[in-house]
């Protein structure tokens, strides 16, 4: 597997799910213009600190952006946050709805 290219790919996807472009982002980091750009476009690769920083402009915790599985890790972390603060019964309708819609 070419690691470079995967980051670069799932950095874009999550990237493009929260909507802003890769200058604003690279921006909103403290970065030139350029930064994410060159990620994605497997020219670079983030330091560690780099990392956690576009984790969490991204709003997501370091092990989601790694879980390919999950499409949308920002989205699925507010709706965990929103279901544990609901009462047992109506979470567990939450979860039957859910059920429901994967079907």
């Amino acid at each position: 597997m070419d690691y470079t290219k995967w980051f670069a790919e799932r950095l874009s996807q999550l990237r493009l799910e929260k909507g802003v472009s890769a200058r604003d982002m690279s921006l909103s980091l403290g970065q030139s213009a350029s930064y994410i750009n060159k990620i994605e476009n497997g020219r670079t690769m983030p330091s560690m600190n780099g990392f956690f920083y576009i984790c969490e402009y991204l709003n997501i915790e370091p092990k989601d952006f790694f879980n390919y599985r999950n499409n949308a890790p920002a989205i699925n972390a507010e709706l965990v946050d929103s279901i544990s603060r609901l009462p047992p019964n109506k979470a567990e309708h939450v979860r039957m709805i859910i059920e429901d819609l994967s079907e």
